[in-house]
C-alpha cells in the first residue's frame, strides 16, 4: 500500500484545475518560465492533440453512421438525420479549417470510423453487420461535400 501523499506534495494541477491554468498563464504572459510547471504543460498540450483527433473521428463515425442509415433504410429517413449529417459534416469542415494538419489523420482513420460507424448502425437499425458493404461506399471527398446524401 502507497502511503498517502501529505497535502503539501500535491500540486496546484492536481488540487485545483482552474488555478492551474490560470497561474501558468499568468506566468507565461510575465516570461516567468521558472514558474511553469512544465511536466503538465506538457501533458496537457499532448492531451490537446489527442481530443482534437479523437474529436474529429468521432464526428467522423457519426457523420458515417447517419449516412448508412440514409441509405440502407430508405423507409425510416428523417430529418434529425439529415440534421445530424448536415451538423457532423460541418463539426468535420470546422476542424480541418481549425487543424489542417488533421486532414491525413483523416484518411488515415477512415477505414476504422467506417467499421465503427457499420457496427452502431447495426447496433441501431437491428440489421446485420452484413447488411453493410465490407469496404465503405463513400469517398473521404463524397462525405465532406454538402448536400450529399447516398
Amino acid at each position: 500500500m502507497t502511503p498517502a501523499r501529505p497535502a503539501s506534495a500535491i500540486s496546484l494541477y492536481e488540487a485545483d484545475y482552474l488555478s492551474w491554468l490560470e497561474a501558468t498563464a499568468a506566468a507565461l504572459k510575465r516570461r516567468d518560465y521558472g514558474a511553469i510547471d512544465w511536466e503538465n504543460v506538457i501533458e496537457e498540450i499532448e492531451d490537446m492533440g489527442r481530443r482534437e483527433r479523437q474529436r474529429l473521428k468521432s464526428n467522423l463515425v457519426i457523420l458515417l453512421l447517419h449516412l448508412l442509415k440514409w441509405q440502407f433504410q430508405p423507409d425510416k429517413q428523417s430529418n434529425s438525420w439529415k440534421a445530424s449529417i448536415v451538423e457532423h459534416r460541418q463539426r468535420l469542415e470546422d476542424g480541418l479549417e481549425a487543424s489542417p494538419s488533421l486532414k491525413p489523420y483523416l484518411e488515415t482513420i477512415f477505414t476504422r470510423a467506417y467499421e465503427n460507424a457499420v457496427e452502431r448502425a447495426a447496433a441501431e437499425t437491428g440489421l446485420s453487420e452484413m447488411a453493410f458493404p465490407k469496404d465503405c461506399p463513400y469517398t473521404v471527398s463524397q462525405i465532406m461535400t454538402k448536400g450529399f446524401l447516398p
